[in-house]
């Protein structure tokens, strides 16, 4: 169960740093609106974290939460604020990848 909190903590992660990136792009009452969904998401992804933590360890947890926040950020930026796809982008995205999965598979 830990490890699913801590996915969704993950995603939430993810939506964080794209409400930052909408709210770099807007102004007004709509980045007010982008910054309160980045207070909202950062509330739940700390608070989602903390409670996988009291099983997981830390280090794992941690590693795995911002691991899949970096890959969600960097697939959000592709694919909605249109940053360039690079073969070495994209690679290093892999790696990461698979990082996380060898940190799950020799983790308890």
């Amino acid at each position: 169960m830990n490890w699913i909190l801590l996915v969704i903590a993950g995603l939430f992660e993810v939506g964080f740093a794209s409400c930052l990136g909408k709210a770099k792009e807007t102004t007004g009452m709509m980045s007010n609106f982008w910054m309160a969904g980045f207070f909202v998401c950062l509330s739940i992804s700390m608070f989602l974290l903390y409670k996988a933590t009291q099983s997981l360890p830390i280090g794992t947890a941690y590693a795995v939460w911002t691991g899949i926040g970096a890959v969600g950020t960097v697939l959000v930026g592709i694919f909605i604020f249109k940053e360039p796809a690079t073969f070495w982008r994209i690679f290093f995205l892999t790696t990461l990848i698979s990082s996380i999965i060898g940190l799950k598979a020799v983790s308890s």
